[in-house]
């Protein structure tokens, strides 16, 4: 009887546990289908901008001239949840399987990643990253800060390249796209002269940066979380098959166990009959 309770105490546990991963799996089908709306509308936000940009330098070039002791700045976005498979250790691969260049540095977003990457020297700064696209904007707030703090630390002007070390869900892979400087114009523009501005070519080219890292920045962050968000979904899904297939085999097992203990008491039934008819017998006899 013990072995049965046991048995059924398992079944109990499996079942909460279901209860609990199917629970997580719902969530993260809503984060995907509230992404999905997100990062449509940023995409065309950036492409939007991305044309101004280059129509904009088309007619005003702006080479940039780097300094000697020149930095690259790499935002690598990882998650701060787990339950997301590989999520985090294709980032850390991706990184440390990159050309490695002295001249690097690294900015870590999220708790999960920073984990891999506590022996590393190139990380100047690791902030919590967002577990859900209301938070993205909390998480732009504290990056802002951190640029913010390497600015007075380490001189941003010796930083010539910014760019995003993220998974990339359309590509199904882990991306580095480079945010800045603004890429220059691929072919001639489209018009015969120059775009009128209200401000001087230099203040608008500042203001069309900021703007540019911020819309950009949204979408890489948007892209990351809806991967991460998949790669959840993938992960529950497993999870679940796995436990249903447990749970069967417990439930066969407690069918089985049940049946014996049926079988075991009929026997003692029988047994019990059989004594209790030779008893009767033998005081017939007497």
């Amino acid at each position: 009887m013990s072995k049965r309770h046991e048995i059924k105490k398992r079944i109990t546990t499996l079942d909460e546990i279901k209860g609990i991963l199917n629970a997580m799996k719902n969530l993260a089908l809503l984060e995907i289908r509230k992404l999905d709306v997100f990062l449509s509308t940023q995409q065309r936000v950036v492409s939007s901008i991305e044309s101004v940009s280059q129509d904009f330098l088309s007619f005003h070039p702006h080479p940039q001239t780097l300094p000697a002791a020149s930095q690259q700045l790499w935002i690598v976005i990882g998650s701060e949840r787990g339950f997301c498979g590989d999520f985090n250790k294709a980032l850390f691969e991706f990184v440390q399987t990159c050309e490695q260049q002295e001249n690097t540095l690294l900015l870590i977003v999220g708790s999960r990643l920073h984990d891999k990457f506590q022996d590393d020297q190139r990380v100047v700064a690791c902030i919590n990253g967002h577990g859900v696209a209301d938070e993205i904007q909390v998480t732009l707030l504290h990056l802002a800060e951190i640029l913010n703090q390497l600015h007075q630390r380490l001189t941003l002007e010796k930083i010539g390249q910014i760019s995003a070390v993220y998974h990339d869900y359309e590509k199904e892979t882990v991306n580095l796209r480079q945010l800045l400087p603004l890429a220059p114009p691929q072919k001639k523009s489209d018009f015969a002269y120059p775009p009128v501005l209200n401000v001087k070519p230099v203040e608008f080219l500042a203001q069309l940066t900021d703007h540019y890292l911020y819309a950009a920045l949204h979408q890489v962050f948007y892209t990351s979380l809806m991967m991460e968000n998949h790669m959840r979904l993938e992960h529950m899904e497993n999870a679940i098959r796995r436990l249903e297939k447990n749970d069967a085999q417990l439930h066969q097992h407690f069918n089985r166990v049940r049946q014996e203990e049926i079988i075991e008491e009929i026997e003692v039934i029988l047994l019990s009959a059989e004594a209790l008819s030779n008893t009767e017998e033998s005081i017939f006899h007497l």
